[in-house]
């Protein structure tokens, strides 16, 4: 679901090609770019699309800063965006995730994972259960053939098994995806939207008039940590909604892109696909065994359930955390993670920023599992120097979701 740094276009375009997320292949448009160059947005090429880092001279920390306080909205037009449908595509999605659709409520999500027969992920996503036979699904824009083809597979198995299923995905010429995040998003979002936004929680989903458009759905989650929404709307319907909701309270809702979304994520403590989970990355691994649901754990029937399940039992030999930093410059995605004597090289560091909120520098990496511990001194080597941190535990920044009371 990208890059962090607190500098200008150049250092921005840099770190995203360490990060192995920029191209110099031809790349799409989504149906906002001319928006985006029109506000002077700093065009660069990730998962295969041309999207923001910044707008003009308003730098990664301003718009982070302005994404915690008031409102921004982020271009995600990339992701790809699914339906799955029939009575069986319950039972489909399930064949290929950890997730237990089967006891989702109506118009709830869920975040889940694709894994192979090793355990590994393949990418993180949102499942909405929409109806008994109508999933919505929204993946990574860098996965985007091989979830295609996943999920095609899948189907396919099931209707040679005379089930009923079937798949459409949603191109970004014809469907856009804003992501409106902070305290002030939902408060803009009601002015224009007719459903009432209180009954909508944390992880919910609803088909909803936007700005006088139709069949717009939207989901109550972000990347941000932050309260917030993804509204799926017609493409060509994008830049009407954007400038509205940008005009609906003077300075409170301000167009964002990829350099605050990433260091927004990392506050938050949420993982980049192809930086801190990987297909060579278990769940339990990455610190994410929530995400394997207790049915699924019991019946066992998803690709690499039975690595996953004896993790889950036994532990594994390395774990992702949280690092904050007590001196030293950024520390950035490869860096030797060490022990407090330096002597033992005991990880690598998968994501670091500067926090734009807390000040200093955090990160997160895998460590050896006798280092997991919040508290835990460790040295980072950066540039054959080394810098004093501990593991942390995330989120850094506490995360402000609109749950439905208990």
């Amino acid at each position: 679901m990208i890059v962090c740094r607190l500098a200008g276009r150049s250092v921005s375009r840099r770190f995203l090609v360490s990060r192995g997320l920029a191209s110099s292949a031809a790349a799409e448009k989504t149906s906002l770019y001319d928006f985006h160059v029109a506000n002077q947005g700093k065009m660069v090429n990730f998962g295969g699309f041309l999207l923001p880092v910044q707008y003009g001279d308003f730098g990664i920390a301003a718009s982070h800063n302005h994404t915690r306080t008031k409102a921004s909205i982020f271009d995600v037009s990339h992701m790809l965006q699914t339906y799955v449908r029939g009575s069986a595509a319950i039972d489909c999605m399930e064949s290929i995730s950890t997730a237990d659709i089967g006891n989702l409520s109506t118009g709830t999500s869920t975040l889940t994972v694709f894994t192979n027969e090793r355990g590994g992920i393949l990418d993180d996503l949102i499942i909405t259960r929409v109806s008994d036979s109508v999933l919505y699904v929204v993946s990574n824009a860098g996965c985007r053939q091989q979830d295609q083809d996943l999920m095609s597979e899948a189907v396919e198995r099931f209707r040679r098994r005379g089930k009923n299923v079937d798949i459409e995905f949603l191109e970004p010429k014809d469907r856009a995806l804003l992501a409106v995040q902070g305290p002030e998003a939902v408060k803009c979002l009601q002015k224009i939207c007719d459903y009432d936004l209180r009954y909508l929680h944390f992880m919910t989903s609803t088909k909803a008039d936007v700005a006088g458009i139709e069949n717009c759905r939207v989901t109550r989650c972000g990347y941000t940590g932050e309260d917030g929404v993804e509204i799926s709307i017609p493409a060509d319907r994008a830049v009407h909604i954007a400038e509205t909701l940008m005009n609906c309270r003077e300075g409170s809702v301000k167009m964002a892109g990829l350099g605050a979304r990433d260091s927004l994520r990392l506050e938050a403590g949420l993982c980049l696909y192809g930086s801190d989970i990987d297909q060579d990355t278990t769940p339990i691994e990455a610190n994410l065994a929530w995400l394997v649901a207790k049915r699924r754990r019991t019946e066992a029937n998803f690709p690499g359930a039975k690595t996953i399940v004896d993790q889950l039992k036994n532990g594994c030999v390395r774990r992702r955390v949280g690092i904050r930093a007590t001196s030293g410059p950024p520390a950035r995605h490869g860096v030797e993670i060490f022990s407090e004597d330096s002597e033992e090289k005991i990880g690598i560091l998968t994501s670091g920023c500067p926090s734009p909120s807390l000040g200093g520098n955090v990160g997160m990496g895998y460590v050896k599992e006798a280092f997991k511990k919040t508290g835990t001194k460790i040295q980072l080597k950066i540039r054959d120097k080394f810098y004093p941190a501990e593991v942390a535990k995330m989120p850094f920044v506490p995360a402000n979701y609109y749950n439905k009371p208990k």
